[in-house]
């Protein structure tokens, strides 16, 4: 079934349709949702959430992205509002020097995507938000900040607090591989 077929058939209400974009995107979309989760139970929850959503607002999709993109951008505004709940227990705040400097180089290829994945869902959720926005997801500081409506500072030493802590992990994960295998 063509891309077009399935949008029409999403937006007709078709289940067959459904089931088929579901099964088109899902792997792609929890690996997301992962990022932006602190459990692959709490992944799961978000993109049944997430797919719900693209079903009702199927109606809406202009085509001015790919379907894929749209998809990505509905589950990501869903772990961002799960998260954001989390948020009003420990608000975020700006930390320290933004300037981190990197010490040493880590090769990420030593690690396997679970691991890192693993690091990433251990950062505390401010952290983790902001680092996936602008690392991975490519958005500016300022667009972080008026999506998380923190200030810009703020999400510069998130992400520096995040880069940090991810540093450190990988740094302590790398000395038990060389006292393993010595």
């Amino acid at each position: 079934m063509s891309e077009k077929d399935l949008i029409e058939g999403c937006i007709r209400g078709k289940r067959k349709a459904q089931q088929l974009l579901y099964e088109r995107y899902a792997a792609n979309m929890l690996a997301v949702a992962a990022r932006y989760s602190k459990s692959l139970e709490e992944a799961e929850d978000v993109l049944q959430e997430a797919f719900i959503k693209v079903f009702q607002k199927m109606n809406t999709y202009e085509g001015k992205a790919t379907i894929g993109a749209w998809i990505k951008r509905i589950v990501i505004n869903t772990a961002l509002n799960n998260q954001r709940k989390k948020l009003y227990e420990h608000p975020m705040e700006e930390v320290g020097d933004s300037n981190y400097k990197d010490e040493q180089d880590i090769l990420l290829s030593d690690f396997s995507f679970q691991e890192l994945l693993e690091m990433i869902q251990a950062l505390p959720v401010g952290c983790q938000m902001v680092f996936n926005l602008y690392a991975i997801e490519g958005y500016a500081h300022k667009e972080i900040a008026e999506q998380l409506q923190i200030s810009e500072g703020t999400s510069k030493s998130q992400y520096a607090r995040a880069k940090k802590l991810l540093k450190a992990q990988l740094l302590a994960e790398e000395k038990k591989a060389y006292e393993k295998a010595g």
